[in-house]
């Protein structure tokens, strides 16, 4: 069983970085092309209707992990009865949660315009665009997403992966003719509409030949019905947190300073987002394995796991926010020019705004999967509320310093002291809180030396051409991370583990003591 959780997180991970790179990488390319052929406020204008449909889904906020995280014991368990029945109460759901959106989305209609602040475009009826965008939120809900749960409670997202990459190609290949030939930006909204519908009817149909002993039939007990309710309802305050800390953001800012810095502001968060969402693979990979040894590993050997991922994110961490620090403004100004460029501080500060941002993660990511949301379904909400309106504040006196410094502040007073605390009280129910600080302190202390040595030899070397730079600035985060993080921890039990699982997996260790 072992054996095949590892095969089965492998296998999603690979899979899943092979869509997350082809996903920013095509997208990419396609907003080079609205940025050069129909203007900066083009991307602008994409990047607020994407960050209003991420608000109007607090609808689903909850269902797809507390339903995904109730199958994990049936699975276990091969209760057949009950994963039909949890698919049942998930299609309802689902149903109900693209009524909601619809409403919600029509009834803020009226108030459209009072988000953008200075002209649209002269072509664009943004009313028209909303709608389109709303029809293809709302359809994702209908057209059998329930099935995704599937794939995702037995650890198999590669199958919607693959699914996805197929979609995305014909998706992303009309997008780009029609954008080249005709310079219609609706076109590239009708397409993506589209390719939402094709998408969930191929991930239907992979389910039913994956798994079709499971129909969505049959009737939850009510005490089991109403543990689930309860806990999509914690997890409700939580993902709405959630939303409104990463996506009001870019709505305050289309609102107060206006879609072209808007549409800078979101170039540079594209990249970061870029980093984020190969975090979330990672986690997302995990998840029903951290789950699943939840239940059938003991407190003591969790929180070795834990402390196994920590020593994994704050290496990855490390070189991650030193390339932010080196490698963001050559590649910005390589790409859209020096007259789409935030200044150095803005740099520095999505760095902090990152490592922040993920060091919440890794701390939630075994509270996530426990499913004791209870305790802590307020925590993301005050983060959000205390983001939202120092942003709303701060955004009027220090522009976009305002946005970045905001969700910093509140996720170091309340996110993240909140989170710690949470996970050894719930979870690991152990009294070496100062022993785990004092591992997490010294990780943090290899961390900010190793970014500012980055930081400091890359400032030295002055290339003329800014692609030699990127190159140059890359070699250098890549080997100074490395070497420093390797000898800085020699010594650590994990490092000796990651080496040893590493050359396991390279066929080079036949020894599978861990």
């Amino acid at each position: 069983m072992a054996d095949s959780k590892t095969k089965n997180s492998s296998r999603n991970l690979v899979f899943g970085i092979c869509l997350k790179v082809y996903q920013l990488l095509v997208p990419f390319l396609i907003r080079t092309i609205i940025i050069k052929i129909l203007g900066i406020e083009y991307a602008g204008l994409n990047s607020l209707f994407t960050s209003i449909l991420q608000v109007l889904n607090i609808a689903e906020l909850g269902v797809g992990t507390a339903l995904v995280f109730s199958m994990y014991k049936p699975i276990v368990e091969h209760d057949d009865k009950k994963i039909c029945a949890l698919m049942q109460l998930y299609k309802i759901y689902y149903r109900v949660i693209g009524l909601v959106i619809l409403a919600i989305g029509l009834c803020i209609t009226p108030f459209l315009s009072k988000l953008i602040k200075g002209d649209v475009p002269p072509d664009i009826n943004i009313y028209v665009l909303y709608f389109l965008n709303l029809g293809a939120t709302v359809l994702s809900y209908w057209l059998f997403a329930y099935k995704n749960s599937l794939f995702q409670a037995h650890q198999r997202n590669d199958v919607v992966s693959k699914v996805t990459i197929l979609t995305n190609t014909v998706m992303y290949v009309l997008q780009i003719s029609l954008l080249c030939i005709y310079k219609n930006y609706y076109f590239y909204v009708i397409i993506m509409l589209f390719a939402q519908v094709l998408n969930n009817i191929l991930v239907a149909a992979q389910a039913n030949k994956y798994y079709p002993h499971y129909k969505a039939k049959g009737k939850l007990d009510k005490e089991e019905t109403h543990k689930i309710n309860v806990s999509i309802k914690d997890l409700f305050y939580s993902q709405l947190g959630l939303v409104i800390t990463t996506s009001v953001d870019s709505i305050v800012i289309s609102a107060f300073l206006g879609l072209v810095p808007l549409a800078i502001y979101q170039n540079y968060y594209y990249i970061l987002n870029a980093l984020i969402a190969f975090f979330t693979i990672f986690y997302q990979s995990c998840r029903a394995s951290i789950g699943t040894n939840l239940i059938v590993k003991s407190k003591e050997e969790n929180f070795k796991d834990y402390q196994f991922i920590t020593f994994i994110v704050m290496g990855v961490l490390s070189f991650c926010v030193s390339c932010l620090l080196c490698l963001y403004q050559p590649f910005i100004e390589l790409w859209v020019g020096k007259e789409n460029m935030l200044d150095d501080i803005c740099v520095v500060l999505f760095g902090v705004y990152f490592f922040v941002y993920e060091l919440a993660r890794l701390i939630g990511c075994y509270k996530d999967v426990s499913g004791k949301w209870h305790a802590d379904r307020f925590r993301p909400l005050i983060t959000a509320i205390v983001n939202l309106v120092s942003n709303i504040i701060m955004v009027q006196y220090i522009g976009i310093y305002g946005i970045l410094l905001s969700t910093i502040f509140s996720f170091l007073l309340v996110n993240i002291p909140w989170l710690y605390k949470r996970v050894f009280i719930d979870i690991f129910e152990i009294e070496e809180k100062k022993i785990y600080s004092q591992y997490i302190g010294y990780k943090v202390l290899v961390f900010f030396i190793i970014v500012s040595m980055n930081s400091a030899l890359c400032r030295m070397i002055h290339l003329p051409y800014n692609y030699l730079q990127l190159i140059i600035n890359l070699l250098i985060c890549t080997v100074l991370t490395g070497v420093f993080y390797s000898l800085a921890n020699s010594k650590d039990k994990n490092f000796i583990r990651l080496i040893r699982i590493t050359r396991r997996f390279l066929g080079s260790d036949t020894n599978n003591s861990k």
